[in-house]
């Protein structure tokens, strides 16, 4: 393990973060809200440090898959103590720990909060809190990839521990244009969705928020009720956003190249779509039947919510703690699904789901033909051995940490139902759970022991669970790794 390349790269991630603190600062003085100092005093401390971190003198021309794997897990750390120094020090939250909570849950995209009372923040508060989402969600590092070859280092290796999903590809043959294309797409839903919300009658900086929220599939809204005071077409326009979020960017690129049939065909797309119509209309059918009077209302809730939770987005219009059972446990269910790889959204991912149904059917016709080799198939093509084994390690790691999470969470005295929810809905990085977590509710009265649970929990989520965990492997600290 080569320590300089590491750390120069990481100063290079932080110095990029002081940049981009420069947005909230500018929201704060426009405003001329008291905050201004304290974003002053961060930018000046990310950038110092990174600056100072950037200056290690190292010979290296290219990153390792570890070294790459350090990069990502301690950047993602090190950009949520860097950018919890705001909220801790305007007073937004009582403590680091707080800060610390609020600031990873959004880089990683995950949206669950300890503030009571968003309302009460200032501006350039909220719009740090949301901004975060869009920074984290296509992930912070991608920015590197343009800007590292200045410094003559490789990304690849940082791309691929950091592209979310089992099948990291890239659109472009290099790393530098790849990240060109990921971020002109991102940009461009971005503006779009602003734009549909502006025309629908929500405000500029209200409308940035929720973009925020909904491209990163993050969930922070600057109201405490979320996105339930707007109208109907705002939830229908922030829904279809949501759908789009969660699919695979490959695909928005081939959508743009105009190659429709190729996204038409494609088995994890089929299944994403599937997933959402299925849970949307039997929900609906449950909410119609025990609460509702209206279908086409119930059919507006569960579409909206649905699209929340399997997009792992977290926004709500309404207290789904209060639905009947069946539709939470659907819920539930979506929240371990996620969204489809190669997307901002997290959870296992559409496309293991989608292996893991055909290995099921695979050994099923096993049971009648035991000696017949059935491959599993995506696209017309097999897939490798090594790429089913990775798929079957990923379900019994999640389920594992999915356990000790509950189990570590359990130790505040919570009921049942709330360390269940809390758990998935942070190693998801969904945000809202049920009980005690719901979507009405936050994550501010558990103790900070647990809070640092959640916090691990969430960068497991976002960093697909391998990438930290390799990090604990005694291996991976030598320096000859």
């Amino acid at each position: 393990m080569r320590y300089g390349i590491v750390a120069k790269v990481l100063g290079s991630i932080l110095v990029i973060e002081s940049g981009l603190l420069a947005f909230p600062l500018f929201i704060s003085v426009y405003y001329r809200e008291a905050s201004v100092n304290a974003f002053l005093i961060t930018i000046l401390l990310t950038g110092v440090s990174g600056f100072l971190l950037t200056q290690i003198k190292t010979s290296s021309k290219s990153i390792k898959a570890k070294e790459g794997i350090m990069i990502v897990t301690f950047g993602w750390i090190l950009i949520s103590v860097f950018g919890a120094m705001p909220l801790y020090m305007t007073g937004s939250v009582s403590t680091f720990v707080d800060a610390l909570f609020e600031t990873i849950s959004g880089f990683t995209t995950t949206g669950a909060s300890v503030i009571l009372d968003v309302e009460s923040l200032s501006k350039g508060i909220l719009f740090w809190r949301s901004f975060t989402h869009w920074i984290g969600g296509m992930g912070i590092l991608v920015f590197t990839l343009a800007l590292l070859p200045t410094l003559g280092i490789g990304s690849m290796q940082i791309f691929k521990a950091e592209t979310p999903g089992p099948f990291a590809g890239k659109m472009a043959p290099r790393m530098k244009d790849t990240a060109r294309v990921l971020y002109i797409t991102y940009l461009s839903l971005t503006l779009v969705e602003i734009l549909f919300l502006l025309v629908g009658g929500v405000s500029l900086f209200d409308a940035a928020l929720f973009t925020f929220g909904t491209v990163g599939t993050g969930g922070f809204a600057p109201y405490n009720d979320s996105l339930a005071r707007f109208g109907s077409h705002i939830h229908i326009i922030v829904s279809i956003f949501m759908v789009f979020a969660g699919v695979n960017f490959s695909l928005h690129y081939l959508f743009y190249k105009g190659r429709f049939r190729v996204i038409l065909h494609d088995s994890e797309f089929k299944l994403y779509i599937k997933f959402i119509v299925v849970a949307v209309l039997l929900i609906a059918v449950d909410l119609y039947v025990v609460e509702y009077d209206s279908f086409l209302y119930a059919l507006r809730d569960s579409l909206f919510q649905t699209t929340s939770i399997m997009t792992t987005t977290g926004f709500s219009t309404v207290d789904f703690q209060l639905w009947p059972t069946f539709s939470k446990m659907i819920l539930l269910g979506l929240m371990f699904v996620g969204g489809s790889a190669g997307s901002t959204a997290g959870g296992m991912k559409v496309i293991r789901v989608l292996i893991i149904f055909k290995l099921i059917k695979r050994e099923l016709s096993k049971t009648f033909h035991s000696r017949a080799l059935i491959p599993i198939k995506l696209g017309g093509k097999a897939i490798s051995n090594e790429s089913v084994a990775g798929v079957y390690s990923f379900l019994g790691l999640h389920i594992l940490v999915f356990l000790v999470g509950t189990i570590l969470v359990s130790l505040d005295r919570v009921d049942m139902i709330t360390a269940i929810s809390s758990s998935a809905a942070t190693l998801n990085n969904i945000g809202p759970g049920f009980h005690l977590v719901g979507p009405t509710s936050t994550y501010g009265h558990f103790s900070d022991f647990s809070k640092l649970v959640f916090c691990v929990l969430m960068l497991l989520g976002r960093l697909e669970l391998f990438t930290i965990i390799a990090l604990f492997v005694p291996k991976s600290w030598t320096k000859e790794s």
